[in-house]
C-alpha cells in the first residue's frame, strides 16, 4: 500500500481579572519554516534518513500546535507531516500515521474549514482516496470526492487542490474530467515562498499529463 504524496487565531480565556489574553497564533515565519523543512525532507531525503527527519518534523509541529492552542494551521502541518511519514513507510506500518493525520485534519477543519486555502480538506481527501477501505482502514472514495469538491470551492485555482482532484479522477477512469482539473493545476500561479515544493508538484503534474496523454 502506498499513500501519496499549509494557522487561525484562537482567543484564550484569561483567569486573571477575568480578562482575555491576546490570541495565540503561529507566525507566518514559523509556518514557512515548517513548510520549507517538509519540502526538503519529502523531496530530497530517502530511506531511514527521511523517516528520522519526518519524526523530528512531527515533533516540531506538535510543539507549535501546543504553543498555539492547537491552531488550525499548526494541526494541518502536523497532519501533513504524519501523512507524509505514512507515505514514506508504506505497508501496514503506515496506517497509524495515516489515522493520526486524519484525526488532526478533522480537528483543523472543525476549527477553520478554509484553513490554508482548503489544504486540510485536500490532504484529508487524498488520505480517504489512498488508504485501504474497511476493514483494513478508513478509505472511502465517496468521502474523498466530497472533500475534494469542497476544497475546490474554497480555492478553485489552487495548484494542489486541482492536481490532487485530477489524480483522483484519473484513478477513477474519468480521464476527460481529470484533464480539465489538471489544466487548472498547470495554469495555477507560482508561490514565491515554496520554490522546491512547486517545482516538484510541477513534475508530478507533468507525469500525470503523460498518463492522460497515453489514454487519449
Amino acid at each position: 500500500m502506498t499513500i501519496k504524496k499549509q494557522l487561525s487565531s484562537l482567543i484564550i480565556a484569561g483567569l486573571a481579572s477575568a480578562a482575555l489574553i491576546a490570541p495565540v497564533a503561529a507566525s507566518p515565519d514559523e509556518l514557512l519554516k515548517l513548510q520549507q523543512q517538509w519540502a526538503t525532507v519529502n523531496y530530497q531525503l530517502e530511506g531511514d534518513a527521511q523517516l528520522n527527519a519526518f519524526s523530528e518534523l512531527i515533533e516540531q509541529a506538535k510543539t507549535l500546535a501546543n504553543q498555539t492552542d492547537n491552531s488550525a494551521e499548526a494541526l494541518t502541518w502536523l497532519a501533513i507531516s504524519q501523512s507524509s511519514t505514512a507515505s514514506a513507510k508504506g505497508g501496514l506500518g503506515a496506517l497509524d500515521f495515516a489515522e493520526s493525520a486524519k484525526e488532526n485534519l478533522e480537528r483543523a477543519i472543525e476549527k477553520e474549514e478554509t484553513v490554508l486555502d482548503g489544504t486540510a480538506l485536500t490532504v484529508l481527501a487524498a488520505l480517504y482516496h489512498k488508504v485501504p477501505g474497511w476493514p483494513v482502514s478508513f478509505g472511502s472514495d465517496k468521502k474523498a470526492e466530497k472533500l475534494f469538491k469542497r476544497a475546490l470551492e474554497i480555492s478553485p485555482h489552487g495548484m494542489d487542490q486541482n492536481f490532487f482532484y485530477a489524480e483522483y479522477l484519473f484513478d477513477e477512469g474519468e480521464y476527460k474530467e481529470a484533464q480539465a482539473f489538471l489544466t487548472r493545476a498547470q495554469n495555477a500561479p507560482e508561490k514565491a515562498n515554496r520554490p522546491l515544493a512547486d517545482k516538484k508538484r510541477r513534475e508530478e503534474i507533468a507525469a500525470l499529463q503523460e498518463k492522460l496523454d497515453s489514454k487519449a
